[in-house]
C-alpha cells in the first residue's frame, strides 16, 4: 500500500522539539546536582552516575534499537522512545532516593537511545541531498538552544521550585510531543523489513560497550581494569561474529570499506569525549569553589550554548557549499583553545576570563558539530541511514559518557566519593585540572584525526 508522504516542515518541527528534551534535560540537571546530593547525602563521584548512567543505557542500546527501527518501523521506534523518555523522566521527579533516581535514569537512557538511534535517520530520509545540510543545521541549532536555555531555566526551576520541577517539566514535554509525533508523522520507513533480528550480537555489544565506559569511570581501581578487559574481548568477539552474519545488527564493514565515514565517526568520538563534562565540572566550580547560586551559575555556562546555537546554524549552511571536513576541523582547533585555558582556573580567576573560554568551546563545537553530522550522513548508501544515525548518536553518547569517565576518575583520585566541603576546594581543584589536562590532549589528537578527511 502506498504510504502518505510525510510533510518536511512538521516534520522537522517535531524532529527539533525531540532534539531539544535530551540536551535541556542534561544540560540543566548539572545545575540541580549540588541540591540532589544534599537531599540524598550524596558524594561528588555519586552525583556523577546521575548523569553517567543515563549516557551509559543510551550508549548500548541505541544500536540494537536502531537495527529494530529498520525492521520494524523508524517511526514507532521513534514515538516509542519519546514516550519512555518521559513517564521514566517524570518517575525522576518521584523518586525517594538516590538508587531510584539512578535507576529511573537508565530507564530514561534507554528511551533516548530510540530518539537518537532513528531521528537523524528519518530527518535525512525527509529531506533531499541539497537541502539536508540546512536540515540538519536547524536540527542541531535547536540542540544547542536546549543547552543553552538548560542551564537558565534549570537554575531558575531548581532554586525556586526545586530540583524535582526540572523532571516534572521535561517529562510532560516529552509525553505531549510524543503524541504529537504520532499524529504528524504519517510516513514509515522499513528498510530491512523481513531480514531477522541479531539477538547475539545485541547483548555482546551492550555486554562490551557497558565494559569499557563502567570499567574508565573506575579507573584507577583493579575492577576498572577488569572491566576494561572484558569489555574490549566482548568487542572482539562482536566484530568477528558481525562480519560472519549475512544480517548483522551493525554491518562493520561500512567502518572498514569506508575512510571518510570511519575517520568522521572517531572525530566525533573524541569531540564529545573532551568536551561533555565540561559543564559538570564548572557547575561543581562555580556553586561550590565560587559560591555562585543555581542560577547565576546557570548565567556563565549559558555563554557557551548561545554560541553553539548561532554557529552551528550557519555551519550547517555552510557545509552545504564548503568542503565540511575543513569546517570541522577547524571548530575541533578552536576547542583546544578553549580547553587549555580550563587548566589554568583557579579560586580567584576572572569570571569574564571563564565567559572567554565558554565562548571559544561554543564557536569550536558549533563549528564542528553540523559539517561532522553532514560528512556522516553522506558518506554512506541510503540503506544505511538508520545504522549510520544510530553509530552517530553513540559515538556521542560513549563520548559524553566517556567524557563524565574522565572526571569521575579525576575526582576520585583526587578526593574520593566524599561532599564537596570547603577543606577539599585545594583537591577538587586538582581534579578539576587533571580533567582538563587530559581533555586538551585528547582534542589534540582529535583535531590530526579529522585533518585526515580533508584533501589536500
Amino acid at each position: 500500500m502506498k504510504q502518505k508522504q510525510t510533510d518536511t516542515g512538521p516534520a522537522l518541527l517535531i524532529l527539533c522539539l525531540a532534539s531539544f528534551l535530551v540536551p535541556f534535560m542534561g544540560s540543566a540537571i548539572n545545575l540541580s546536582l549540588p541540591q540532589i546530593g544534599k537531599s540524598f547525602s550524596m558524594g561528588a563521584v555519586s552525583q556523577s552516575w546521575i548523569a553517567t548512567i543515563y549516557l551509559i543505557a543510551a550508549a548500548i542500546f541505541q544500536v540494537p534499537f536502531a537495527r529494530a527501527a529498520d525492521l520494524f518501523g523508524r517511526k514507532k521506534v521513534f514515538i516509542f522512545g519519546l514516550a519512555v523518555f518521559g513517564i521514566s523522566t517524570f518517575l525522576c521527579g518521584l523518586s525517594s532516593s538516590g538508587t531510584m533516581l539512578i535507576v529511573l535514569r537508565a530507564l530514561s537512557g534507554s528511551g533516548c537511545a530510540m530518539m537518537f538511534g532513528t531521528s537523524m535517520a528519518i530527518l535525512v530520509s525527509v529531506f533531499p541531498p541539497e537541502h539536508r545540510g540546512k536540515a540538519i543545521g536547524i536540527n542541531t541549532s535547536v540542540v544547542y538552544f536546549a543547552l543553552a536555555s538548560g542551564p537558565f531555566l534549570g537554575g531558575l526551576l531548581t532554586q525556586y521550585a526545586g530540583w524535582q520541577s526540572l523532571f516534572f517539566t521535561a517529562g510532560l514535554s516529552g509525553i505531549i510531543v510524543a503524541i504529537f509525533a504520532a499524529l504528524i508523522i504519517r510516513q514509515e520507513w522499513t528498510e530491512s523489513k523481513g531480514e531477522h533480528f541479531d539477538y547475539f550480537g545485541s547483548v555482546i555489544y551492550a555486554a562490551g560497550l557497558f565494559g569499557l565506559i563502567f570499567g574508565f569511570s573506575k579507573l584507577p581501581d583493579i575492577s576498572g581494569f577488569i572491566s576494561i578487559a572484558a569489555g574490549s574481548v566482548c568487542f572482539i568477539v562482536f566484530v568477528l561474529y558481525e562480519l560472519k552474519d549475512k544480517q548483522p545488527i551493525f554491518n562493520v564493514r561500512i567502518f572498514s570499506g569506508n575512510r571518510i565515514f570511519g575517520l568522521s565517526c572517531l572525530s566525533a568520538l573524541i569531540n564529545y569525549a573532551c568536551t561533555s563534562a565540561v559543564a559538570f565540572m564548572l557547575s561543581l566550580y562555580l556553586q561550590y569553589i565560587r559560591g555562585f547560586t543555581p542560577q547565576n551559575a546557570g548565567l556563565i555556562l549559558i555563554v557557551q550554548a548561545c554560541v553553539q546555537c548561532v554557529v552551528s546554524f550557519y555551519a550547517g549552511r555552510l557545509s552545504d557549499r564548503l568542503n565540511p571536513a575543513t569546517l570541522a576541523t577547524a571548530g575541533m582547533g578552536i576547542i583546544v583553545a578553549g580547553l587549555s585555558g580550563l587548566i589554568f582556573v583557579s579560586p580567584c580567576t576572572s569570571i569574564a576570563f571563564i565567559v572567554l573560554l565558554m565562548f571559544l568551546l561554543g564557536f569550536g563545537f558549533g563549528l564542528f558539530s553540523s559539517p561532522n553530522s553532514t560528512v556522516i550522513m553522506s558518506s554512506v548508501n541510503k540503506k544505511y541511514y538508520g545504522q549510520a544515525s544510530a553509530t552517530m548518536g553513540t559515538m556521542r553518547l560513549t563520548g559524553q559518557a566517556f567524557s563524565m569517565g574522565i572526571a569521575t576518575m579525576a575526582i576520585s583520585m583526587s578526593m574520593g566519593n566524599r561532599v564537596i566541603t570547603p577543606e577539599l576546594h585545594a583537591d577538587f581543584l586538582k581534579s578539576f585540572r587533571i580533567t582538563f589536562i587530559i581533555f586538551a590532549i585528547l582534542c589534540i589528537a582529535g583535531t590530526y584525526t579529522s585533518s585526515f578527511r580533508v584533501k589536500k
